[in-house]
């Protein structure tokens, strides 16, 4: 039997991931959709209508038919008694108040930042720090809820912790520097204005490198004794806005503790691939890494559509003279697909497989 869950926020872009990112799943069925006051009480198709009357759907693809004669519910109307998990796709500072009222009787899989830097919730990547989700049950305890919150990161440090993960783990790492060139998508429906974005590069996102230094410390960090020591590792980075739809390319210099070089790279994300925790499951790709020797890779174009968006890649590797022990790369992470409501997704199957939900 089906798992059965809520989307909150389902008319927004994320909310519209969700969407898609459920259809036809074979673990979960969704049941209940809710978001503002103004969808509520529409069909699903009325409520994504714009002032003009057209379907302002903002994903790839087909709408699915599940959705478009679901009713829209507010908030309230959520009826939790027939339901095992909510998916939040709240983007507004309404988040903590709406995942906290939930967390209360269900466990709550968000993507927005309310819960992220709390000492008893873990910032979950699934296959990357997967130990980490038995804080949950700290959490319940100490907040006496029947749920719990597991959010996702950043979608900026999504791409760099899954590349800097098998990093650490095989040749330690005591600096990263970062430069990331992001989405226009990463800023919401009506985050970056077309005459500001377009022929143009803006070299501040606020507030998004400060997330990225706290966060990957956090992921990277170890579970002890019923909290997170976060990894002893420095964090530079410079977040930058594109001209590109979707998609983050991030440009990464790491200093490690051993010796490596390119070819001990490939090998240690290949043998990753092999052993990944999340294989086999309904939304993990066939290839977590996708490591390339051409040096023009990875493009936004040309990856953003392999493994269905849930794969990283990487190329440029070299070695890097400024450190002792250095290595540079470029990575590309789909912030839509990976970076939000499918990486979402694939984290509501990796606890389901270990029966937290």
């Amino acid at each position: 039997m089906k798992k059965r869950v809520a989307i909150i926020g389902v008319t927004g872009s994320v909310g519209q991931e969700f969407v898609q990112s459920l259809d036809n799943h074979p673990w979960f069925e969704v049941t209940q959709i809710a978001a503002s006051e103004r969808s509520a009480g529409k069909m699903y198709l009325d409520a994504i209508r714009d002032a003009s009357g057209i379907i302002a759907w903002d994903v790839g693809g087909q709408i699915p038919e599940y959705i478009k004669n679901m009713k829209v519910l507010k908030v309230d109307e959520i009826n939790v008694q027939e339901l095992d998990l909510i998916f939040s796709a709240v983007e507004s500072e309404a988040a903590r108040d709406i995942e906290t009222k939930f967390a209360k009787d269900l466990p709550v899989i968000s993507t927005s930042s309310a819960y992220r830097y709390e000492e008893d919730v873990p910032i979950l990547i699934p296959g990357i720090n997967d130990d980490q989700a038995e804080l949950l049950e700290v959490q319940k305890k100490n907040r006496d809820w029947k749920g719990w919150v597991a959010p996702l990161p950043n979608c900026t440090t999504t791409g760099l912790v899954i590349t800097l993960k098998p990093l650490v783990e095989k040749y330690g790492a005591k600096k990263v520097m970062m430069t990331s060139m992001q989405a226009i998508s990463g800023g919401g429906k009506s985050g970056v204005s077309a005459m500001g974005i377009t022929d143009n590069i803006l070299p501040y996102i606020p507030k998004e490198e400060g997330k990225v230094r706290i966060e990957t410390k956090k992921i990277l960090g170890k579970l002890k004794d019923g909290k997170i020591e976060d990894a002893d590792i420095k964090v530079s980075c410079t977040c930058t806005r594109v001209p590109v739809i979707d998609g983050h390319t991030e440009s990464v210099f790491v200093e490690t503790e051993k010796e490596i070089d390119p070819s001990q790279a490939k090998d240690t994300f290949n043998s990753y691939n092999e052993d990944i925790s999340v294989s086999g499951l309904p939304s993990a790709p066939e290839k977590y890494y996708a490591f390339h020797d051409d040096p023009t890779r990875p493009q936004p174009r040309m990856e953003r559509e392999v493994g269905d968006g849930m794969t990283t890649s990487i190329g440029r590797v070299e070695k890097e003279e400024l450190f002792d022990n250095g290595l540079k790369y470029m990575l590309f992470s789909h912030n839509k697909k990976m970076g939000s409501a499918k990486g979402a997704v694939l984290l509501a199957e990796m606890l389901y497989k270990k029966e937290k939900i």
